[in-house]
């Protein structure tokens, strides 16, 4: 329907610009009338309508009625027709000849490069834009992460955003570039019949050029200077030895296993922070958001930064979910730079670091991965693969099983709803197995932009995010008060984690800068107690040693990685050297990161003799 809402009003406009103009009936000059006013025209129209009218428009199918596309060839029928008087009244007043056209290679070369300076341009402007105004503290290396792992899918809604956002205005600007810098024509005026000319093709092309290297200059400046790019070059040329010299290798821990294997189930919450509380425990609602999460935190173990409730601060290469899971998953941040190496790509994913999975397969672990998206997306595969060797449950396996139709596509695959059945069914089965289990698992339908809302949420609150959250919180506790109910629940440890702080800029815009956000993080149902859970400062980090510490795991010295066990009463590195110093040294390249920990040469085999059973 789309298509033809374009059609309609283009062929229309074609044929009356062909009578009105009387120009010849050659099959090449006919396609290329039809062409500009079915594709270029229509742009055009789009760009007025969202652009000079304000109107929300979207050039991805699916959002509109009949009456709308009825709305939208009218207008642009009306538009079409002041443009067809304009020209016939400028074609009275002007004479236009068709301009000497340089055909030598210089200059179609510079012509060339003028117009491929300009895509460039808009993109830095646009998608730079798009970034700052979408994405709460986008990193620099979370920028480089994308372009040096598997990007195979994304959420619909995250796609259509970004096709009607920065594509759309590249798109646009481009359209109307090109218009301009190919007209083909010098305009002399009819005063008199001295036909003096007042406008040039020659002088058009030169400032169009001009303009097209200015503009690059303007618009690389604004992106490197918004999205902070001067970091990728620090990281990348400055060398620092703080992750070489603070890493504790798991292979050289002892670490002891009871005797009766614990299992773990770990949620990593998306975007799941504290601020949804009410600002009384410590988040920053008039009214609390995640009542049944708040009642579930209440009775397990959650760690904080102050008296109330808080989490980890988000340091260095943890502010997206592939570095959440490599933060928490390994103790390492996960370091992006120029020189780093390919994150998933041939299979591989930081071979020389050793993770939860891998320690936990030597043990004999069964362990699945379940999350409602292509788990290829950003190389979690690979990763969960080639450390534990998961049984990954995503989008391609739910519709290799039947659960799902094959054309299905909601959100980033499919909704949290139909994730928590799968995960029931996927528990029962891991049980029945006879081994101990890890079971991990990533929810979605928090993630920006907005979030989305289930048919089956309440929409109390005027934020459609307030009532995704609210939603999610609910159906959470309800999938963890199913595990209760569960025989294998008494030897079972949960934790749930958000996986970084929400990126939904627009939810946070007016919150007072001095509130420090935090993430998400309660332990349930583990034999180990702490008195020493608040007034902490920790990152993501610390949660590798501590989550297998809640297995009852006793790890000498009770470092892994760069993580501290948070229920012992060691230090953590932000506690010892201070927040700002661990955030620092961070960012700087780290030679063993590259080399030892992403290094393609390594191995992520556990083989250690020291880990022993009660």
């Amino acid at each position: 329907m789309q298509a033809i809402s374009y059609l309609i009003p283009g062929t229309i406009l074609a044929f009356a610009n062909h009578l009105l103009f009387k120009e010849d009936k050659k099959p090449l000059t006919i396609i290329k009338n039809l062409f500009n006013f079915t594709i270029v025209f229509q742009l055009i129209s789009l760009g007025f309508l969202r652009y000079v009218l304000n109107k929300n428009i979207m050039i991805i199918g699916g959002f509109y009625t009949t009456l709308d596309y009825f709305k939208y060839i009218c207008f642009t029928l009306l538009l079409g027709t002041i443009y067809l008087i304009v020209k016939k009244l400028l074609k009275a007043k002007f004479i236009f000849l068709k301009a000497e056209v340089n055909s030598r290679w210089k200059t179609r070369t510079i012509r060339i490069l003028s117009t491929l300076a300009f895509i460039l341009v808009t993109v830095f402007i646009f998608f730079g834009h798009w970034f700052i105004n979408s994405v709460e503290d986008i990193t620099p290396e979370q920028l480089l992460f994308s372009l040096k792992s598997p990007i195979l899918s994304a959420s619909s809604d995250m796609f259509n955003d970004v096709m009607n956002i920065p594509v759309f205005a590249i798109v646009i600007s481009t359209a109307i570039f090109l218009l301009i810098t190919s007209f083909p024509y010098d305009v002399f005026t009819k005063e008199n019949g001295s036909g003096r000319r007042i406008f040039s093709k020659k002088t058009l092309s030169g400032i169009s050029v001009i303009l097209s290297f200015l503009c690059v200059i303007g618009g690389g400046t604004y992106f490197f200077k918004e999205l902070n790019i001067n970091k990728i070059f620090k990281a990348s040329f400055n060398p620092s030895n703080y992750i070489e010299d603070n890493y504790l290798d798991p292979r050289d821990v002892n670490m002891t296993f009871p005797s009766e294997k614990r299992n773990l189930i770990h949620i990593y919450w998306e975007s799941g922070e504290n601020s949804y509380l009410s600002k009384a425990l410590g988040g920053y609602m008039e009214e609390n958001l995640m009542p049944e999460l708040t009642t579930l935190a209440m009775e397990g173990v959650s760690f904080s930064q102050n008296d109330n409730f808080g989490g980890p601060d988000q340091i260095y290469g943890s502010s997206w979910s592939v570095a959440g899971f490599i933060n928490m998953d390994a103790g390492i941040p996960l370091k992006v730079d120029l020189n780093s190496k390919h994150f998933g790509m041939g299979g591989k994913f930081l071979p020389g670091t050793i993770a939860i999975g891998d320690i936990l397969e030597a043990q004999g672990y069964n362990q699945t991965l379940m999350l409602g998206s292509d788990a290829d997306f950003g190389g979690l595969s690979a990763y969960f693969k080639s450390h534990g060797n998961f049984n990954i449950f995503d989008t391609k396996a739910a519709k290799a099983k039947n659960l799902l139709p094959q054309d299905y596509n909601v959100w980033w695959g499919f909704e949290d709803d139909k994730l928590y059945e799968f995960a029931k069914d996927e528990l029962l089965r891991l049980n029945n197995a006879g081994k101990p289990f890890n079971f991990t698992m990533e929810t979605a339908d928090t993630h920006f932009p907005d979030g989305y809302l289930s048919e089956n949420a309440e929409t109390k609150y005027d934020s459609q995010y307030a009532n995704v959250i609210a939603y999610s919180s609910k159906e959470l506790a309800n999938f963890i008060k199913w595990i209760q109910q569960q025989d294998f629940y008494k030897n079972t440890t949960i934790v749930i984690t958000g996986d970084h702080l929400s990126m939904d800029k627009a939810f946070f815009q007016d919150f007072d800068k001095s509130y420090k956000r935090s993430i998400f993080n309660v332990i349930l149902n583990s034999p180990v107690e702490t008195t020493n859970s608040k007034n902490r400062t920790f990152a993501p980090f610390d949660f590798f040693p501590t989550i297998l510490a809640s297995l009852n795991v006793n790890i000498q010295g009770d470092k892994l990685g760069l993580g501290t066990n948070l229920f012992s009463k060691e230090r953590t590195l932000l506690e010892r050297d201070g927040v700002k110093e661990v955030q620092n040294s961070l960012e700087y390249n780290s030679s063993f990161f590259t080399e030892e920990l992403a290094g393609d040469n390594k191995e992520s085999i556990f083989i250690n003799t020291l880990v022993t059973e009660k």
